[in-house]
């Protein structure tokens, strides 16, 4: 019999990871809105179930947990992994070449955590707020917060990845809501104790299952070659290292060497059309407010450079196969996590 373990809110077990398919069912019970199917989740979700792979969900999770994130998690092979792979085959002093053989394997499986752990869901993520995100910025600037849209889509941040690997991981017939008990990514942290930061940072992290434990960076580098933010040390070894979209043919990414000047989470965002060669300059300016459906999503991290920075996503399916307007677009939780590598000063180099 397994021993269940209560953990910020959940209980903890252990069971084997099974595939299955469809749909996540709709509790009747629920508030119109807070518990949509999976394919109103998040804009963009595709089904999973037929190209899920066990062995590539198991390698990105074990490489999130390593510090070398692979994006979302769902059990997909691409070039997210392959870059993952080569950044942790480097920092592992093994051959470097983006494909999961013996001995890379090896040195993920020294990390000895389940892919999965089963989960049961929270009364303090089930309540929300929950809301619809209207297309428009002038509509946005109403609300009081650009929330989750619901339950599936807040279990799918917190637990890195996307609402189609949550259903393939569960039964089709899976209500969500406080208590149900749900198949997730092992994720979880090894530390919830964050160091200088406020209770509501704190429980930010926490939310998106950020380790309290970080290895502290002497240099952040923002490589456009390969579209990833490499974390170095003092010795120059590669210590974490996170898959991003970085600038456009009509904003490149600006080269050259920067520094942190602050770090700020759940940020507000001032939208400027005069600053976005895709939007109309007759638009006005709004003042949009802070939540993981902003435009930077949870974390902006300001640099010396003005109105560039490395920020959250509100798309973290996106990362790595989209543009931004010239700053550096990391997933809600790999942007939480570097704030906890970095502080004011540190350096920033993007490069070619």
């Amino acid at each position: 019999m397994n021993k269940t373990h209560l953990v910020n809110g959940f209980l903890l077990g252990s069971m084997a990871m099974a595939v299955a398919g469809a749909a996540v069912a709709q509790d009747p019970a629920a508030k119109a809105g807070a518990q949509p199917r999976a394919a109103q989740a998040r804009p963009g979700g595709a089904a999973a179930e037929d190209k899920f792979d066990g062995q590539v969900f198991h390698a990105q999770v074990l490489l999130d947990r390593a510090g070398f994130s692979p994006g979302v998690i769902d059990g997909m092979a691409g070039t997210s992994l392959q870059y993952a792979l080569k950044g942790f085959q480097e920092a592992r002093g093994l051959q470097v070449n983006g494909q999961l053989d013996g001995p890379t394997r090896a040195a993920l499986l020294q990390d000895r955590a389940p892919s999965s752990l089963t989960l049961r869901i929270a009364e303090s993520d089930a309540q929300g707020p929950f809301t619809p995100i209207p297309k428009e910025p002038e509509q946005q600037a109403k609300m009081e917060r650009l929330a989750y849209r619901n339950l599936l889509e807040k279990l799918s941040e917190k637990f890195h990845t996307t609402p189609a690997t949550i259903i393939a991981l569960n039964r089709p017939d899976m209500i969500l809501r406080a208590g149900t008990v749900l198949r997730l990514p092992n994720v979880l942290p090894a530390s919830r104790s964050y160091s200088n930061v406020k209770p509501d940072v704190a429980q930010l992290l926490s939310d998106l299952n950020v380790n309290g434990t970080q290895p502290k960076a002497d240099r952040v580098v923002v490589d456009k070659s390969d579209k990833v933010v490499r974390v170095l040390g003092e010795d120059g070894r590669l210590l974490a290292q996170f898959p991003a979209t970085l600038g456009s043919d009509k904003d490149p990414l600006p080269l050259g060497n920067w520094k942190v000047n602050a770090l700020s989470y759940n940020p507000p965002f001032k939208y400027q059309p005069k600053l976005f060669w895709d939007v109309d300059d007759k638009e006005k300016e709004q003042m949009l407010p802070p939540g993981p459906n902003g435009p930077v999503g949870l974390v902006w991290i300001d640099l010396s450079k003005e109105h560039i920075g490395i920020h959250g996503t509100n798309s973290p399916e996106t990362i790595k196969r989209a543009e931004s307007h010239g700053c550096v677009r990391l997933t809600n939780w790999d942007a939480a996590r570097l704030t906890q590598m970095i502080g004011n000063g540190t350096p920033v180099v993007f490069q070619a």
